[in-house]
């Protein structure tokens, strides 16, 4: 009986199909032991190796395995029913056969014994990606790769006497005859998947850069950087709008202030003081958060050494900014002890201040309206 490959997709249409495992028990005590009947059915309707799917049910059950591939006789240790073990096969199924992308099972496994890296490409969808390693059965795959990418290395050796040969310039005879008879590997559809190894020569580096920096255009949500200076100062400013009466927000915009002059710490250091009054007089930050900020050096964000330097950049604002608190708060107790008149009266038992107003000049006394008179 067929099942779906994809336990999770109910569709009875659902096209790709593999054998119910069937599981049989034999032996007795210490001996006894779990036959998987037809299990070379069930990887090839997986594409992968029968060791695959055995080797995952002795890491998952912590049980050892024995594969007998010349009668096709794949075991696990101990007593196990099939029902189980189709169960944890939906494990394998999802972490080594299905394409994270498109759920399809039409993927290949390549592995490079030299980075340690197992790769994962969908014939289906066209994704191309790695496996996490972490699993057990990772270790098991690095030293038994697929036999559809067990030459990969040995393919790999060709290339580069090929291309050694071409450098010394044996570009006849011998050379020739390999390339002629190695000429058909070059339009083979695996031959795209023979390594999975990186490309080291400037030509592979520069179309690396070109295929990131076309990615990167699809994650740019505007194209801010093509405009004018006033324009993206306004996006900036527009952006921290949230600092505006939030004296937290205010306190973290200083940390990414102190991470920013770290970044670019040539041009923005001597500029200190002038950033903050400009972020001071925009009323994205407030005075109380900026003088609070002042008392304390933190390494937060940014190194000590750094830190005491952005400090004393800002010390001459910080400076200005208690002085012109200490004027505001001279000026207001003057003008309201200009208006002020304490009168003492012996029949007065309480102390009263009253308000008078100030008395006019002699050259306002002087104006006298003539026509009144």
């Amino acid at each position: 009986m067929s099942i779906n490959v994809n336990r999770s997709v109910s569709d009875q249409f659902y096209r790709y199909k593999m054998p119910r495992l069937v599981a049989k028990v034999e032996g007795k005590g210490n001996g006894i032991k779990t036959v998987i009947v037809n299990m070379v059915d069930v990887a090839k309707a997986l594409n992968r190796p029968p060791t695959y799917p055995t080797k995952f049910f002795g890491c998952e059950l912590g049980a050892q395995t024995q594969f007998d591939t010349k009668n096709d006789r794949y075991i696990v240790n101990g007593s196990h029913e099939a029902n189980k073990l189709q169960d944890m096969l939906d494990g394998f199924i999802h972490k080594f056969v299905l394409c994270p992308e498109c759920d399809n099972p039409e993927t290949d496994l390549h592995v490079n014994p030299k980075k340690q890296t197992i790769g994962n490409s969908c014939k289906a969808c066209g994704y191309r990606g790695m496996l996490d390693t972490r699993h057990k059965l990772c270790t098991f795959i690095l030293k038994n790769p697929p036999e559809n990418d067990s030459g990969s290395v040995k393919k790999e050796k060709e290339k580069k006497n090929r291309k050694k040969d071409k450098e010394n310039g044996s570009s006849g005879g011998e050379a020739g005859n390999h390339n002629d008879i190695d000429a058909p590997d070059a339009v083979n559809d695996d031959d795209d998947d023979e390594d999975w190894a990186e490309e080291t020569t400037e030509e592979a580096q520069r179309r690396r850069m070109e295929e990131i920096s076309e990615h990167a255009k699809g994650l740019t949500l505007t194209e801010d950087l093509e405009k004018s200076l006033e324009e993206r100062v306004n996006i900036f400013y527009n952006f921290v709008k949230f600092c505006h009466n939030n004296k937290k927000a205010q306190k973290y915009l200083l940390g990414g202030f102190e991470c920013l002059v770290k970044l670019h710490q040539t041009q923005l250091l001597p500029r200190v003081p002038i950033i903050l009054k400009d972020l001071y007089d925009a009323d994205l930050l407030e005075e109380d958060v900026i003088l609070a900020w002042a008392e304390k050096v933190s390494k937060k964000y940014v190194s000590k050494e750094l830190a005491k330097e952005i400090h004393a950049k800002a010390e001459p604002f910080v400076k200005w900014l208690k002085e012109a608190e200490e004027e505001s708060e001279g000026s207001e107790e003057d003008d309201e002890d200009d208006n002020v008149e304490v009168v003492y009266s012996s029949s007065a038992r309480e102390l009263k201040m009253e308000t008078t107003k100030p008395e006019k000049s002699d050259n306002e006394k002087e104006d006298i309206d003539i026509d009144a008179i």
